[in-house]
C-alpha cells in the first residue's frame, strides 16, 4: 500500500509539471527524495509514468494530430508536420550525439538545481522583451519561428531546465503569443518524449519486472489523468499570467532544493 500512494503521488507531480515551465525532472528527483523511492527502479518508473503524460497531450489534440498526419505543407495551410520536424531537429540531433554524456554527467541535484535558476532567469528575459506578437494563434507560426523554438528546445537536454519553458521562452522571443507558444510546445513534446522514452525504457528493461506492472501502470494513469487537467488550466492560465511568475517559483524550488537535497 505505501508505494501505491507514493506511485500515485509521483504521477501527479509528472502530470502536474512535465507540461508546466517548472521542470518535471527537478519536482520528480526532489519529490523521489522525500519519498525514499530512488535508484534505477524508481528512474524505470519515472520514464513509465511520461508515457501518460504523452498520452493526455495525444487525447486532448487527437485532432491536430490527425491534420499533421495529412502532411499538407502548403503554404497557408496551418501547423503542419514540418513545423513539428524544424522544431524537433535541432535537439534530436544533439541527444543522440550527446545521450550517453548528459545521461551519465547531467542527470544529478547539482544539475538540476542550476538548470532551474537559468531557465528561470531565461523565462524571466522572454517575458520583459520588447518583441512584438507576429503570431497570436498556433496556426500562424511560421517555419522560421518553429526552428527558432527548436532550437531553444536544445536548453532542455540539461535536466531542470524545462522542456516547456526553454521552448515558450523562445516561442515568446521569436514573435509568437504566450498561448501559441505553450500549444506548439505541447505538440512538439509528444513525439520527442515518446521517442526519448522508449530509447530509456530500452536501456532499463532489466528493471522492468511482472511484480512491478501495478505499480508502474497506477503511476501512468494518475500522470495521465492529472496531465488532462494540468495542459488545459495551463493553456487558460497562459491567457492571464505572465511567464515570470513560474520563474519565481523555480528560484523558490531551488532553494527548497538546496536546502534538502544539496
Amino acid at each position: 500500500m505505501e508505494e501505491i500512494i507514493k506511485a500515485i503521488i509521483l504521477g501527479i507531480v509528472e502530470g502536474l509539471t512535465e507540461f508546466l515551465p517548472v521542470s518535471s525532472t527537478g519536482h520528480l528527483i526532489l519529490a523521489g527524495e522525500l519519498l525514499n523511492f530512488t535508484g534505477d527502479r524508481a528512474k524505470t518508473f519515472e520514464v513509465v509514468i511520461q508515457f501518460g503524460a504523452v498520452l493526455a497531450v495525444l487525447v486532448l489534440y487527437r485532432q491536430r494530430f490527425a491534420k499533421l498526419l495529412n502532411f499538407n505543407l502548403k503554404k497557408g495551410s496551418g501547423l503542419n508536420a514540418m513545423h513539428v520536424a524544424l522544431a524537433m531537429l535541432p535537439a534530436c540531433v544533439l541527444a543522440v550525439v550527446l545521450h550517453g554524456v548528459i545521461k551519465q554527467y547531467l542527470f544529478g541535484p547539482q544539475t538540476v538545481l542550476i538548470g532551474l535558476v537559468a531557465g528561470g532567469i531565461l523565462m524571466i528575459v522572454a517575458d520583459r522583451s520588447k518583441r512584438q506578437i507576429v503570431s497570436e494563434e498556433l496556426d500562424q507560426i511560421t517555419y522560421k519561428q518553429a526552428f527558432i523554438i527548436g532550437c531553444f528546445q536544445i536548453l532542455s537536454l540539461w535536466p531542470g531546465f524545462s522542456r516547456s519553458g526553454s521552448t515558450i521562452s523562445g516561442g515568446i522571443l521569436a514573435g509568437t503569443s504566450q498561448k501559441a507558444a505553450a500549444e506548439f510546445t505541447f505538440i512538439v513534446s509528444v513525439p520527442i518524449m515518446a521517442g526519448a522514452s522508449t530509447v530509456d525504457l530500452i536501456g532499463s528493461r532489466e528493471f522492468l519486472t511482472m511484480a512491478d506492472l501495478p505499480l508502474f501502470l497506477i503511476g501512468l494513469i494518475a500522470a495521465f489523468v492529472v496531465g488532462m487537467i494540468a495542459v488545459v488550466t495551463f493553456i487558460n492560465m497562459m491567457k492571464k499570467l505572465r511567464l515570470s511568475y513560474f520563474a519565481y517559483y523555480r528560484f523558490a524550488l531551488a532553494a527548497l532544493f538546496y536546502f534538502i537535497i544539496l
